[in-house]
């Protein structure tokens, strides 16, 4: 469930603006053909520094009723503000979500201190297992591992996605954890080299368009077969880094609709020409 390739989903939308079903079930039944461990709704990718909070909670709950249950759903649950992060984990509380991934506070900057009872109030507000999100490219906070290793204590912190893109966190987090503590990448470009020091999967943004090739790659490093995973990483390699040509999630957006997977609005462009030169 919480292991292998789980595709940090994208929100589509249509020509509108709106959250557009059909395509959100494309992308569902597109991830269940194809291999992949769990969908993160409203993560990063899905948007949820934009949508509303409406929106938010909608998405995940017509996520859930697409999956029906042929897939594991993992809400987004993360906020700057803890007492909105305990209010949208707690909605959640009886869904059918199999867990929560929380981000840390962005913008406000906590000390490791503060960032310690932030996860700290959150799982006290809930049973659902919570996975930590560390991605300080994007919020300006960087949780270091002995704050980690703390919150690993709580018994309903089960992991963490650590999107640094620095690999001796491998090592770090594990010796300041329990054997049974879940360490995924969130960085699509040093997934493969993150699992085979001991992470178990990958939260990724290129599953969204290459979900087959991810699944496989995590299923085999699970395996213990990094030869065979490696050339499948070495293959995505060139579109790990056409992801983020443009803050993320512009492009995989763009590459969703040009699959036929994804709404019809993506974030406006500067170029038409430039963003035809990602295929």
């Amino acid at each position: 469930m919480f292991t292998g390739s789980i595709v940090a989903l994208v929100t589509p939308m249509d020509e509108n603006g709106n959250v557009c079903r059909t395509s959100l079930k494309k992308l569902i039944d597109y991830h269940v053909a194809n291999g992949t461990s769990a969908i993160v709704s409203v993560g990063t990718t899905g948007e949820s520094a934009t949508l509303s909070h409406e929106e938010h909670g909608d998405v995940v709950m017509m996520t859930l009723e697409l999956a029906d249950g042929r897939i594991p759903v993992i809400a987004g649950t993360g906020a700057n503000a803890t007492a909105e992060a305990i209010s949208l984990t707690k909605r959640f509380n009886d869904s059918g979500v199999v867990g929560c991934l929380t981000v840390t506070p962005y913008y406000n900057r906590p000390t490791q201190e503060g960032l310690f009872q932030h996860f700290k109030a959150i799982a006290e507000h809930t049973d659902l297992p919570q996975i930590l999100y560390n991605v300080p490219s994007r919020t300006g906070c960087d949780m270091l591992p002995e704050t980690v290793g703390r919150l690993a204590e709580i018994k309903n912190i089960v992991g963490i996605k650590e999107a640094t893109g620095n690999l001796s966190r491998v090592h770090q987090i594990k010796e300041l954890v329990s054997d049974d503590f879940i360490l995924l990448s969130g960085d699509d470009a040093t997934g493969m080299d993150f699992m085979q020091l001991g992470g178990v999967g990958v939260i990724s943004v290129t599953a969204n368009v290459a979900a087959r090739e991810m699944a496989d790659m995590c299923r085999l490093a699970l395996a213990g077969q990094f030869a065979e995973a490696r050339a499948i990483n070495q293959r995505l390699m060139p579109l790990h880094t056409k992801l983020f040509v443009e803050p993320n999630p512009i492009p995989v957006k763009w590459g969703c609709k040009a699959l036929g997977l994804g709404g019809d609005r993506y974030a406006a462009l500067a170029d038409d020409a430039y963003h035809r030169s990602w295929s």
